[in-house]
């Protein structure tokens, strides 16, 4: 093989660590926040969900603007403010008292999130030669699944042991550590470009793929519930560390990338996706009605597996639908369908889970997940075969 297409270079390798670190520092309060709501603040799980999907609104606001900043501007300085402004609004945690502070603490922490993870993607993809680009951003991926099963397993120790101000502090070590390892990341040159690119309504959603983001809305809208409350669910049902979720939904997502994307390159798509969302299902129906430790943990590994399934094969989805010239907006659909979903899932979960409990809230998205698995059956298979263009 030609040395251009080596993909594990110095400079991948210390991009994936940058990524994988920056990821640890969002993920250690991710799952902590609701605890210190509840524990310590005595917030209800209704205001709970308010606080948590303020940072969504942020992400859907800055989320379309991202990739077109990252086109205009200089990618690896963008990038490193993102980062750094990320890490330091950490310290207003220190001081979050009430829930109006929280509110709009977690909208501008969305914001540089948002902004920052495109950087980070866009930045990757730069490095990553043209040859293996499907194979370097799948591994780029990882890291942050990595991050995501260890640094919530983590971050529940810490906030047991110890308390919320030091797990506060840790995340600003581990951020100040991402920032630190961002500097030594060597970029391409920026190709100048004439003009800026246009902002218009049709580069940010790919209109005709509007069914399979409803559809994709049904879903993410349980992935949200999981994100916000899987945590102070484990703790309302007497799981040890509940963070261990997290350890084995990230198992089961990183073991999903094994065969599924080989399948979807086979042209196996619909199959792959239908049996996704089965799994999915089962993963919501047992974590609401077996509440011991070791369904707490099978449940996280099947709606890992499922998810892991899932995400690669539906972002084919929107790819495929789209012309060369539309991907980026392809991308930014699928995207955003996940941050609407995720955000409403947030809000009216927690919105169940005050009024009933968590054990109902589970099993309606449960429902909801059936529901979308009818309507993949019944029309965004149709809706898909209609408009692929590869």
């Amino acid at each position: 093989m030609h040395s251009k297409d080596k993909l594990w270079t110095k400079n991948f390798i210390i991009a994936s660590l940058a990524n994988f670190l920056f990821a640890c520092s969002f993920y250690l309060l991710m799952p902590t926040i609701p605890l210190y709501l509840s524990d310590v603040l005595q917030v209800q799980e209704s205001e709970i969900g308010i606080v948590l999907s303020s940072y969504i609104l942020a992400l859907l606001l800055i989320r379309p603007f991202g990739g077109y900043l990252v086109d205009t501007y200089s990618r690896k300085p963008l990038y490193l403010f993102g980062v750094t402004v990320f890490v330091a609004l950490f310290i207003g945690y220190y001081f979050a008292v009430s829930i109006l502070f929280f509110v709009i603490l977690r909208f501008f922490h969305g914001l540089f999130w948002g902004l920052s993870s495109v950087s980070s993607n866009t930045v990757a993809i730069d490095i990553i030669p043209s040859s293996r680009r499907a194979e370097g951003i799948g591994y780029f991926g990882a890291s942050m699944n990595i991050a995501m099963a260890f640094a919530p397993f983590l971050a529940v120790k810490i906030y047991d042991t110890y308390s919320f101000n030091t797990l506060i502090s840790s995340a600003i070590l581990v951020g100040g550590l991402s920032i630190l390892t961002i500097s030594f990341i060597q970029t391409p040159k920026k190709i100048k470009i004439e003009k800026a690119p246009s902002l218009s309504f049709d580069r940010f959603i790919l209109v005709k793929a509007i069914p399979i983001f409803v559809n994709q809305v049904f879903l993410s809208f349980g992935f949200g519930t999981i994100v916000a409350y899987a945590v102070l669910y484990g703790k309302k049902i007497d799981i040890n560390n509940p963070g261990v979720f997290f350890l084995f939904m990230a198992v089961g997502i990183i073991l999903s990338r094994v065969t599924s994307g080989k399948l979807v390159d086979k042209g196996h798509i619909h199959a792959v996706i239908l049996t996704a969302i089965s799994s999915i299902t089962i993963g919501y129906i047992f974590f609401a009605l077996f509440q011991n430790a070791t369904f707490y943990s099978l449940s996280a590994f099947i709606l890992g597996l499922g998810f892991g399934t899932l995400l690669p094969a539906l972002q084919t989805i929107y790819i495929n639908m789209a012309p060369a010239t539309q991907r980026g907006t392809a991308n930014s659909t699928y995207l955003t369908g996940f941050d609407v979903g995720i955000g409403i899932g947030m809000l009216a979960g927690a919105y169940i889970a005050d009024v009933y409990d968590f054990k109902t809230m589970y099993l309606f998205v449960a429902v909801l997940s059936f529901v979308a698995l009818i309507i993949y059956w019944t029309n965004s298979i149709k809706v898909y075969e209609k408009h692929k263009l590869r």
